[in-house]
């Protein structure tokens, strides 16, 4: 563990039109040497949970507010192949666990380890007993190891998610029968493992990037950052027949001009469904909802991000809203110094209204923020860059940083 200064590494104010200042600051900076390149980080009682690389596997870490710093404890590094390699976003399951996926990784059903697996779907949970030294760790369950084409699906990068049943739901980049990538179906209380859909590249979508989302009803929702008609992506819909098995359905499909969507999919209450892409015609990136209509769907573009089109530097995470209705996110390599920034798109009476609350240069504020923004009950604002603050790792080793109302 170490104890971090208040910050002082970078702060900045940033006004948005018909709204408070806020103010953005770094509250961690890695140096390489307890991680790197951080992935996302989900929030749970004002602690801050997050994976980043190391030397080895990579690292599972906390940041708790302590005084007017933050305290970085690492709880579990990835030190073996049979762990995972590669730790991706996490999340809390309905048990209050924290559950996530390996890219790499893991030990065959034999028990063996000759390559060793291609991804794990993990359980992290605090030990019971009081710790006594400064590294006593979380406890790691691997409930499946992956393994590749044509088999059961290759590199899980996305998050995962729940049904009502208790069921958990996730994708993978690659594997499966045409190569292309899965979704898969985990049944914790009778430990059985199904590949629920095998991506054919055409005419469903291929190389899902992020998870599902689950409605009330069961139904899964997603997107392919590629294949489809026009092999530009597409979101598509799961639902479960009885006595027939999951069918498909499209949603959308992407034309070619805005297209990419490596973002996964937002729910609100009444079934609309949000997302982006990473390319667009008219800047970097869109935003966009599909809205439910009987049997059919509307699509419409909220709106266009500002910057060089036809790059891939829109959103790559899904957006996040809050209990207003108001949208966040970030982009790969939009926003005024092309390393990314922090955008709300606020639901107003007049249309939704697009505000970059900060624009990250590459120095000590981060650089290329690729995951997805964590929101706290007081509108407090948390995410990460993959490059930027400092450390021996080229660019930078990465940061988390905060913004607040």
């Amino acid at each position: 563990m170490k104890k971090l200064a208040s910050l002082s590494l970078f702060a900045a104010l940033v006004t948005s039109p018909g709204a408070q200042a806020q103010t953005f600051s770094v509250i961690h900076t890695f140096s390489g040497i307890e991680g790197d390149h951080p992935q996302g980080v989900t929030l749970r009682a004002g602690t801050l949970y997050g994976t980043a690389g190391n030397g080895y596997g990579g690292v599972v870490y906390q940041l708790t507010p302590e005084g007017s710093g933050w305290l970085f404890t690492s709880i579990f590094p990835f030190l073996y192949r049979r762990n995972g390699i590669g730790p991706t976003n996490l999340v809390f399951g309905p048990d209050g666990h924290l559950y996530g996926t390996a890219q790499a990784g893991g030990v065959n059903i034999l028990g063996r380890c000759y390559y060793c697996g291609d991804g794990v779907v993990f359980e992290l949970t605090p030990r019971s007993m009081i710790c006594k030294t400064a590294n006593c760790f979380w406890q790691e369950n691997v409930f499946h190891t992956f393994t590749g084409a044509p088999g059961d699906g290759n590199e899980p990068v996305g998050d995962v998610a729940w049904d009502q049943q208790g069921n958990i739901y996730g994708t993978t980049v690659q594997g499966g029968t045409a190569d292309l990538g899965t979704l898969f179906q985990l049944n914790l209380q009778t430990d059985s493992y199904s590949v629920i859909h095998h991506f054919l590249g055409y005419p469903d979508g291929d190389t899902p990037r992020n998870g599902v989302v689950v409605d009330t009803s069961g139904n899964l929702f997603g997107t392919t950052s590629g294949g489809g008609p026009l092999n530009s992506g597409s979101v598509f819909e799961l639902t479960y027949v009885p006595e027939i098995g999951w069918t498909e359905t499209f949603l959308h499909s992407f034309d070619g001009c805005d297209e990419f969507p490596y973002a996964g999919l937002t729910m609100d209450s009444s079934g609309n469904l949000y997302g982006a892409t990473v390319v667009g015609c008219a800047g970097g990136g869109t935003i966009f909802e599909l809205s439910p209509s009987g049997d059919t769907w509307t699509y419409k573009v909220l709106y266009s991000i500002p910057g060089p089109g036809q790059e891939y530097t829109g959103p790559y995470a899904s957006l996040t809203m809050d209990a207003a209705g108001n949208l966040y996110g970030s982009t790969g390599g939009a926003g005024a110094y092309k390393q990314g920034n922090v955008f709300e798109l606020s639901n107003t009476p007049n249309g939704w209204v697009y505000t970059s609350l900060h624009d990250f240069t590459g120095g000590s504020d981060g650089g290329n923020p690729f995951y997805q923004v964590a929101i706290d009950t007081d509108g407090t604002l948390y995410g990460t860059t993959n490059e930027g603050g400092g450390g021996n790792c080229g660019f930078g080793c990465g940061v988390v940083w905060m913004i607040k109302p």
